[in-house]
């Protein structure tokens, strides 16, 4: 499917609408208007988020038609939003739109090509209960630290995964952080003021654009500028990155809190060490929070519990 965002969602738009549409009608399998949507105001909030998350898959994924969405880009797009603490409400509404996208893409394939495709979005559901299940939601926290988070990284299974996730866990960085390094963003080495332990010197952009420095013990910095020095940069998948982490959490018989959970003891342990460098617990908020580039020191409290 050619043209922007926006076309493309109209185009969908047109294939799943249906004004006036009764209810009898929409909720019955064998009607030609089942799973419709027949609500202006549902239309227009469904068409919000599939614009977000057909941009979301031409950043992080270069992928420009809609019609080769996979269940793989629809787990990643959840777990996308789920980093970032969505509230209940609108984290169903996403699986929801993304449920409506699904038909959608159903009915346009239909009328437009000779062997229809299939699609099928159901990890939506999984994700959205597993979220609901672990309280990874804005307004109902619970601590997302990994108990024995170096034990999860050493058993994921590539070696550029156990580096990414020791950034995120020595460094505090984001998901954007590690998904791509270049030789550019190494800026040596640096004595960490805090610990008087010298530590390798990353600059990362992240969430809104943030940049800022991550420091990693030199063993990782060293094993990141090797691996750059052979491969010109460091990049890891997104969804092959969370589905490791996963699929490891479940072989160790831990909670799975994704790769953000390894910011969740970044943060931890690096109040800690604020704590006995001397600083006040109001302090240490304030720069932990600089260092994991937000802008405001409340945000760290959600990692405190």
């Amino acid at each position: 499917m050619r043209g922007s965002v926006y076309y493309q969602t109209a185009q969908l738009v047109k294939v799943i609408f249906c004004e006036g549409l009764k209810k009898k009608d929409k909720v019955d399998p064998t009607h030609v208007n089942f799973n419709k949507v027949a609500s202006y105001k549902s239309m227009e909030s469904y068409r919000s988020i599939w614009n977000n998350f057909f941009n979301y898959l031409r950043e992080h994924w270069k992928l420009k038609d809609p019609i080769l969405i996979t269940s793989e880009h629809v787990a990643a797009y959840m777990d996308y939003k789920i980093e970032y603490y969505p509230s209940k409400l609108y984290l169903s509404k996403i699986s929801s739109a993304l449920g409506k996208l699904e038909t959608a893409l159903h009915l346009y394939s239909a009328s437009n090509f000779k062997t229809p495709i299939r699609y099928d979005f159901s990890i939506r559901l999984k994700m959205l209960k597993e979220a609901r299940d672990l309280e990874n939601v804005a307004d109902n926290y619970h601590n997302r630290a990994y108990d024995n988070p170096l034990e999860l990284i050493s058993n994921l299974s590539l070696k550029e995964h156990r580096l990414a996730a020791t950034i995120q866990y020595e460094g505090g960085a984001r998901y954007e952080g590690v998904g791509l390094i270049k030789k550019e963003q190494l800026l040596g080495y640096k004595t960490d003021k805090i610990t008087n332990i010298t530590k390798g010197v990353i600059l990362t952009k992240e969430k809104g654009g943030k940049e800022g420095e991550v420091l990693v013990a030199t063993q990782a910095y060293l094993e990141l500028l090797k691996h750059i020095d052979k491969h010109s940069k460091f990049s890891i998948k997104r969804a092959l990155y969370a589905k490791d982490i996963r699929d490891t959490c479940s072989k160790l018989h831990i909670i799975a809190d994704g790769s953000h959970g390894f910011r969740w003891n970044f943060a931890q342990r690096r109040l800690f060490e604020y704590g006995k460098a001397g600083y006040t617990y109001e302090q240490a908020l304030l720069t932990v929070s600089s260092e994991m580039k937000h802008n405001r020191a409340i945000i760290t409290q959600h990692y405190t519990g």
